[in-house]
């Protein structure tokens, strides 16, 4: 699968998922699955290796508490 990030973006952006708390994981991946809008979801789940339907969950709590 292409991403639209460089890898060394890519990598920057594992790493610091990686580093986060399981909820800010959540939240930091439910962000930029925004940011590319069509397909974001799918797109950042298979580069940060979570599962899409915990990270709609994330947008849809997101949403509530903002």
């Amino acid at each position: 699968m292409s991403f639209p990030y460089k890898k060394n973006i890519e990598k920057s952006m594992k790493k610091f998922y990686d580093s986060l708390c399981e909820k800010n994981k959540r939240r930091y991946a439910a962000i930029e699955s925004e940011k590319l809008s069509h397909g974001g979801v799918n797109s950042i789940s298979a580069l940060l290796e979570c599962d899409p339907k915990t990270m709609a969950l994330c947008e849809i709590q997101w949403v509530v508490e903002f």
